[in-house]
This record gives structure tokens, sequence and C-alpha cells, in this order.
């Protein structure tokens, strides 16, 4: 299997938990506060809570921090993050929204008029993974900065939290890290200690590929010519990351054609499978959502070989022109 979708869906991993690891009010639990302090020391923070990667679990960090001061929420988040803060706004709460650019990137003109206390922005955008700078937006704005560190982790955060099921396979609740008491402490009985254990699990083995993208990339451009396109430049994403799109052809179908040949993509937040929702980041980036079904995604987790490359890009393209004649009939 050649898996190159892997900041979307990672191979699912056995889960192992031990009765050591299991909670009790009335013994020290060393042996979870172990785990635990190991995933707060790879960031440098102190505190750490457990909560539902959901729209209701993220509204219930906006309302927490909502006592606190004003929030805003770039567009470019998981949808998740959208879903919570729109039915924040339908409470009554006033929340600003930071929009993407036509080039993929956060508008930093919103950032350094944005008047408010939390913002809730990564240091790369879901779907193109167009990389943000979280120092820069420091300069911008004296927000406290909370982000998604599940595909990168900025030292600017001020607040962290991992996306479970992108990096475990399971939908397990998220660690949320964090520093000087910004959130409430959690009791401990209601930390979910399988969700710590996966989520410091699994970023042990966590690997990206650096070496993949111009390679990928000149391979495509010379086998689809005219057939391909970027809606936002290579250099400006993640090192290990590739985001394209090919005219006349929804994602889904090659993503599901090539899934045969056990060469797997993405065409978005949730699409890895081929589902019909089309990229709500791009249209967020002005896009008509037609066009937003032509994006791509790949993730490289591996070395290849030149040989190897060209044999991806070929069974790509072959797939990609037999689509097109089947669409035309």
């Amino acid at each position: 299997m050649i898996k190159l979708n892997s900041l979307q869906y990672p191979n699912v991993q056995d889960l192992h938990i031990t009765n050591e690891l299991s909670l009790d009010i009335l013994k020290n639990n060393d042996d979870f506060l172990k785990v635990e302090n190991e995933l707060k020391a790879k960031y440098s923070f102190s505190d750490l809570v457990t909560f539902s990667f959901c729209k209701s679990g993220f509204l219930g960090l906006f309302l927490e921090l909502k006592k606190k001061g004003k929030i805003a929420v770039c567009v470019g988040e998981s949808y998740a993050i959208i879903q919570a803060a729109k039915a924040y706004e339908d409470l009554g709460f006033p929340l600003v929204w930071i929009d993407l650019e036509k080039n993929g990137q956060v508008n930093k003109k919103q950032l350094e008029n944005a008047n408010v206390d939390f913002i809730f922005i990564s240091s790369y955008v879901i779907d193109t993974f167009v990389k943000t700078d979280l120092a820069e937006v420091k300069k911008l704005s004296s927000a406290k900065i909370i982000s998604n560190a599940s595909a990168d982790f900025s030292k600017s955060s001020d607040a962290i939290y991992f996306d479970t099921y992108k990096l475990t396979g399971f939908a397990l609740s998220s660690c949320l890290l964090f520093n000087n008491e910004l959130f409430e402490e959690q009791v401990i009985g209601f930390k979910d200690v399988v969700a710590v254990n996966s989520i410091n699990e699994s970023l042990k083995i966590q690997n990206f590929e650096t070496s993949q993208k111009e390679l990928f990339k000149e391979k495509l451009i010379n086998a689809f010519a005219d057939d391909i396109y970027f809606f936002v430049d290579s250099k400006d994403t993640l090192e290990y990351s590739l985001h394209f799109a090919l005219k006349n052809i929804k994602a889904r179908e090659i993503i599901r054609t090539l899934a045969l040949n056990s060469i797997l993509i993405t065409n978005g937040e949730g699409c890895s499978l081929g589902l019909s929702m089309p990229s709500r980041v791009i249209q967020a980036m002005g896009y008509e959502e037609l066009i937003s079904r032509n994006a791509i995604s790949l993730t490289f987790t591996q070395s290849f070989e030149v040989e190897e490359i060209e044999k991806i890009v070929n069974t790509f393209s072959k797939k990609y022109r037999q689509i097109r004649v089947l669409n035309e009939l």
C-alpha cells in the first residue's frame, strides 16, 4: 500500500492500555501521571485537559474562554471548530472571523485589526497545509493563540490540541495543553486516559519525509501538463505535503479508483475515502464549489526511488484519463 494521505487518515494502530493506567481517586496514579507529564514536557506546557474533538467539545472551550475575553477563529481551522464557532454565534455571543486570501494565506490585515483576546489559528491551514507563521501573528495581535499541533507545532502557540483521529485512527478525546491556568483545571477522574496515552504514543512514531515534494511535483507536471494546476504555491505549504488540482474531474472519482490500486490520496479534511463533500477551505479562498472538487492533497511519510515515483504518477495519469473518457461518454 502506498499511503499519501497520512495527514488526513493515518494507519489505524492497535490500542494497548494496561490496568496500571486506570485512574483511581484513592491512589497516586503514578503510571498515568508519567504519561501525562511526558506529553506536557514534549511541548513545554504545564497543564493538560482532555475534551471531545467535535462541535460540542470546542463550543465548551469557547464558552469557557468567553468569561475571559473575545474570541477570533480562522476559517482555515478544522470543521469541528467552524461548527462550534457558528453555534457560539447562534447563542448570541460575538465572534471575529479571520478569512483566507485567494492564495490560501491567512488575511493578515484582519489579524492586525482584530481586537480579540483569544484566536484559534494554527501553523498550517487544513486541507491545503499552507503554513502560517504564528510568530508573525504574535506581532500582529496580542491575542492568546490556540492551535492544532497534529501535523506541525509552533512554539508561538499559547495552547495546543490534537486531532486524535488523524493521529491514531480512533475517534478518542483530544488533549489540550496550556500554561498559566488558561483553561479550568480538570479533575483527574474525568481525563481520558486512553486518549492521552494514544496521542503520546502516536506522536512518538509520527514521521514525515521532506525530500519527496519537488520530485512528485515535477513528475506530476510532466505527466498531466495542462490538466494540472495549483490553488496554492507549493513553497508555502508544509514541507512534506503537496496540494494541487486536476481539471474536469471530481477528485473523489480518482481517489476511489487509485484506492483499488492501493494508492491512497485525499481531497480534503474528511474526504480521503472519496466522499462527496468538496473542500470548504478552497471555497473559503474564493473558489466556487465545482472548482473546489478538483482539489487533491498528498502527504509524504516515506522516501521513494525515482522509478517508484514515476510508476505511481503513471498510474495516477492513466486512471485520470480513463475517468475523463468515461465522463465524456
